[in-house]
């Protein structure tokens, strides 16, 4: 019996030590990836459509795309992730319950300040607000956004909810997250069209025609997809999910019966 214990714990270890490996690993990926969707969006509205201002111009607008991707996509993405962290699966759970809200709160700041930018600048032009498939998308991925932090600090994070009430309400927690997370890489990439086709309809090389700046923003998408999908890869992998309180003291019993 005691040899079938310690062959146990020592199996798990060493499925924690890959299991842990592995994520890091797609950590480091995941990281490279989101820093290069923003700066590449950086770099298409700095270099392609003329910088960043702060006026109601069309410079403004360009302020939209980049806290989109930062705030809804990238920081939204990695805040996710908190809970995946190995350090995460053992001691008090408040550090990293504050960790994930601040995250989160980070994303939805961004993004808040990325939605000013361009209903200012719409209203500063006179031009319609929320007619789009890409806008229905992204203010739907917000709204659901606001809903799910506001419930996430109200039941799991301040202390008044019971256990029963968390229990019941956490994989409705997780489905949304995903949820937003996959409204808004739709979002973006609906947004990216969105803005090739406007901006490449009345000049010499129409977007049909690739030029440059297509190839990059389209590349940029390709970047943002990657990126979500590798978060949602890292959410469902059941490896590296917290294990349940308990769960190795409940296969005990089942060892002892088998002696």
């Amino acid at each position: 019996m005691g040899k079938n214990f310690s062959d146990f714990f020592l199996s798990s270890e060493c499925m924690i030590r890959m299991a842990s490996g592995w994520f890091y690993l797609s950590c480091l990926l995941l990281g490279s990836l989101g820093s290069m969707c923003i700066l590449f969006t950086i770099y298409w509205m700095q270099y392609w459509r003329g910088g960043f201002a702060w006026n109601g111009s069309i410079y403004m607008f360009n302020w939209h795309p980049v806290l989109m991707v930062a705030g809804m996509v990238v920081f939204y993405g990695g805040a996710s992730l908190v809970y995946r962290l190995p350090q995460s699966w053992v001691g008090p759970r408040l550090p990293w319950k504050l960790l994930h809200a601040a995250l989160h709160l980070i994303a939805f700041i961004l993004t808040v300040v990325g939605l000013v930018a361009v209903f200012t600048f719409h209203n500063h032009g006179r031009i319609a607000n929320l007619y789009s498939l890409h806008s229905w998308l992204g203010i739907t991925a917000v709204f659901l956004f606001a809903c799910q932090w506001c419930l996430g600090f109200a039941v799991f994070l301040l202390p008044w909810a019971s256990m029963w009430l968390r229990s019941l309400l956490k994989p409705i927690h997780v489905f949304f997250g995903a949820a937003i997370l996959s409204l808004s890489i739709a979002s973006v990439i609906s947004g990216i069209n969105e803005k090739l086709f406007f901006s490449l309809k009345n000049t010499t090389r129409p977007y049909n025609s690739l030029p440059s700046e297509a190839v990059f923003a389209n590349s940029t998408g390709m970047l943002v997809v990657a990126f979500g999908l590798l978060v949602l890869y890292i959410l469902l992998a059941s490896s590296w999910k917290r294990p349940e309180p308990g769960i190795l003291t409940d296969r005990q019993p089942l060892l002892h019966d088998g002696e």
